[in-house]
């Protein structure tokens, strides 16, 4: 019951009222406390102490530090093994993650629950209007959401569609990259990653900022005005570098740290990292025996960017050549705000890919961000274990 209830409070940062309703109904079915689902005041201390780090690795990462790690696992009765701690962690990450993909897929509640999207035709306000002229006849029982008119998101007015490079544009753009020759200086590398940081700051997303957050997610959330912050404008800078993956990466070491806290699970991570990643048929649109790999590594490293981490052997000028301002911005929204993202958003990019193809771009949003998580976490249980 922990872990479905871990979830859900991850999910909550993102207001995914999609997956608290699945995580809800099993967590009952694990024989949960109900009386756990009113909120977070009735659950016991232990999952409480977790909140801090829920809030921080959903919006800023880069905060989280070994004082976290020390005041979960040295708190007496309600203290967290390391194993338990890296357990909680890996749900927490991966629920963060798969809200980006569930919004940036366009995913909404199955009709029967609440908050489902409604399609109303006037056959079927005819025939709700009947069922509830009936004394007793619960409304419910025909629909239980409300109509979009008062959905509690606002609906932004409907942007301008850019135009977008086209296909063969972007084929060739990638083939001239893959036949350029002269390499970069460490330097120049570093100059490039800082202006992609400089420009991500300058981008902005899509949709507007929910009105307000419902009522059955609310109880599972606190401070709910902590968001997402660029990292290029965080408040401490002098104290908080950016995460060179040269340093520390989950090749060499956050995929370790994880096998060995929590059992054969640092595989299974290593395997869904790589499968999203390395996953193509070799298609762009309705072209074939395409190599997609620069454009992957760019949506990839541009995701990474976000959080503050830099992959000290690419160059981030790429970047800039493959992925266009309004892909940018739906990567970033994505990541950073997904509660913001809809239908809409999905069907304005890439408009000439095949649905599965901009499916695979969110599933890459989703593994890329959820092993960002994880590199900042993981370094930071090295750090507490190394130097505690």
């Amino acid at each position: 019951d922990y872990r479905h209830y871990i979830a859900i409070m991850a999910a909550g940062r993102h207001q995914c009222s999609y997956l608290i309703s699945l995580q809800k109904q099993e967590f009952i079915l694990q024989g949960g406390d109900q009386n756990w689902l009113k909120g977070l005041t009735f659950i016991p201390q232990k999952l409480r102490n977790l909140y801090e780090i829920n809030k921080i690795l959903a919006h800023r990462p880069w905060l989280l530090n070994k004082g976290h790690i020390e005041k979960l696992t040295k708190c007496g009765k309600d203290s967290w093994s390391l194993g338990e701690l890296v357990h909680a962690i890996v749900i927490l990450a991966h629920f963060h993650s798969l809200c980006s993909f569930v919004f940036s897929c366009g995913v909404n509640q199955e009709v029967d629950q609440e908050g489902a999207y409604r399609y109303y035709s006037e056959k079927m306000k005819e025939a709700e209007a009947e069922c509830s002229a009936v004394e007793g006849y619960p409304r419910s029982m025909w629909w239980h959401s409300k109509p979009e008119t008062s959905n509690s998101y606002a609906s932004p007015p409907s942007p301008t569609i850019e135009p977008e490079v086209a296909i063969v544009d972007l084929m060739q753009r990638m083939k001239k990259l893959s036949e350029q020759t002269q390499e970069c200086t460490p330097v120049e590398l570093a100059k490039r990653f800082e202006n992609i940081e400089t420009q991500s700051a300058e981008i902005g997303v899509v949709g507007a900022e929910p009105h307000d957050t419902p009522a059955d997610i609310t109880c599972f959330v606190e401070e709910p005005n902590f968001t997402y912050q660029d990292f290029a404008k965080r408040a401490d800078q002098k104290n908080i570098s950016t995460f060179r993956v040269q340093d520390y990466s989950w090749d060499d070491h956050g995929f370790s740290t994880v096998n060995r806290l929590y059992n054969d699970v640092g595989n299974l991570l290593d395997d869904k990292f790589k499968t999203a990643y390395n996953l193509t048929y070799y298609t762009m649109g309705g072209r074939t025996d395409v190599d997609t790999s620069r454009f992957r590594r760019a949506i990839w490293n541009y995701l990474q960017c976000l959080l503050g981490i830099r992959h000290d052997d690419y160059d981030y000028g790429e970047i800039n050549a493959l992925l266009e301002r309004s892909l940018k911005a739906f990567i970033k929204s994505a990541c950073c705000y997904p509660e913001r993202v809809t239908k809409k958003d999905y069907d304005r990019v890439l408009r000439e890919f095949k649905h599965s193809e901009k499916v695979h771009v969110n599933l890459m949003v989703l593994e890329a961000r959820m092993q960002g998580e994880l590199l900042y976490s993981m370094r930071t249980i090295n750090q507490y274990m190394t130097r505690s």
